[in-house]
């Protein structure tokens, strides 16, 4: 059964959405709906996501700033 999602976003957001809405012949709530459900195949099949929780680290800044610190390590 479908559920229903109420989102706010701003004016432009909406109207660029609206706008990609019509493009495409569909209405807001398809290409959301559709881009979500993308999201989600698009991160299943993703990898690196199984390798998620696998290390330890006691620095609590690892996930906001891996790519700084994987930019280190790579010097």
């Amino acid at each position: 059964m479908a559920k229903i999602l109420t989102l706010n976003m701003s004016d432009s957001t909406f109207e660029k959405l609206a706008k990609a809405a019509r493009h495409f012949g569909k209405t807001p709530e398809q290409i959301i709906s559709e881009w979500i459900e993308k999201q989600f195949k698009k991160s299943k099949d993703d990898p690196l996501l199984k390798l998620a929780g696998i290390f330890e680290s006691e620095s609590l800044s690892v996930s906001e700033r891996h790519d700084e610190y994987i930019g280190k390590g790579l010097k």
